[in-house]
């Protein structure tokens, strides 16, 4: 039976990923999962120098998922290379750093950083502000996507993912965009724009005033756009968004994914990283699959 799918070049030996923002950088959920079962431990964002993040409230519950408005806080590209590249070393399974940046020299500056580390993809978080342009996010404009992504490659050593946000009016212009300008992957989708109103202080529930919602409430959404994207774009799709356990996979699988990756149900269930990657193996042999990429896009 196998399940090793191919990116790039890169081979995983299952398609489960942890979707970045997350899951940390491993070290968070190690007591809770084998790393060495996963595909691939998908980083929180790393950028140029650290961020602290917007101010709290920046996490708020909803029906069937979540708002988060973290701000992708993090220590920087330095504290990544010293303190959690290290441990993600001693693992077997492959590392894909996630970038952002504020502009696209803060990008490329991690990115040249993280040439020699050793780490195994890039995936680029396009669903920041672009501050050069007036914030407008580099994911919510095709021409933005296309020159981000091209610079990016230019300089980049291992494969390129970019990350799509879902904030567009057309997915699949977004992909072949970013297929035009070199991507090797895509991943997606990110988290979808949201606001809670807490109606008894008649205030905003986050502090930002939106947020990012995920888990199941996204799914549907997420689904349809991988299947759009991965059926425009010839580059592999990593599909996410509400995935739960290994039947939202085998899901996005179906729809077109190569790969998927477990995001909000992290925070919710911390085992279910590896409980999808089992999940899928029991339904392989249910009905005896012999090969996982026999299901990858099966659903025309």
């Amino acid at each position: 039976m196998n399940t090793k799918v191919t990116i790039a070049g890169v081979e995983f030996k299952n398609p489960v990923m942890t979707a970045s923002g997350t899951f940390g950088s491993g070290m968070e959920y190690a007591q809770f999962v084998d790393l060495n079962r996963l595909g691939a431990v998908v980083t929180k964002g790393v950028a140029n120098v650290p961020w602290e993040g917007n101010p709290t409230p920046r996490i708020a519950e909803t029906y069937g998922g979540m708002l988060n408005a973290i701000g992708l806080q993090n220590p920087g590209v330095e504290v990544f290379l010293q303190r959690d590249l290290p441990f993600l070393k001693k693992y077997d399974t492959k590392v894909i750093v996630n970038v952002c940046g504020k502009t696209v020299e803060d990008y490329l500056e991690v990115v040249e950083r993280l040439g020699d580390s050793g780490v195994d993809m890039l995936e680029i978080n396009v669903s920041c502000p672009n501050v050069k342009e007036g914030a407008i996010a580099f994911g919510q404009k095709a021409d933005c996507l296309y020159d981000i992504t091209s610079q990016i490659k230019k300089k980049a050593k291992q494969p390129v993912i970019m990350k799509l946000s879902p904030n567009v009016t057309d997915i699949t212009e977004m992909a072949k965009a970013a297929e035009a300008a070199g991507a090797d992957a895509l991943s997606m989708i990110n988290t979808i724009t949201g606001m809670k109103i807490d109606i008894h202080k008649r205030a905003f529930v986050l502090a930002n005033k939106t947020g990012g919602l995920s888990g199941p409430a996204i799914k549907p959404v997420a689904v349809r756009m991988v299947y759009q994207a991965s059926h425009a774009v010839k580059i592999p799709v990593i599909g996410m968004g509400g995935i739960s356990d290994a039947e939202d996979a085998i899901e996005f699988l179906m729809a077109g994914a190569t790969a998927v990756a477990v995001g909000a149900m992290n925070f919710v269930n911390p085992y279910a990283t590896e409980e999808t990657v089992k999940g899928i193996e029991e339904y392989m042999r249910k009905y005896g699959i012999e090969d996982i990429n026999s299901l990858i896009g099966c659903v025309e």
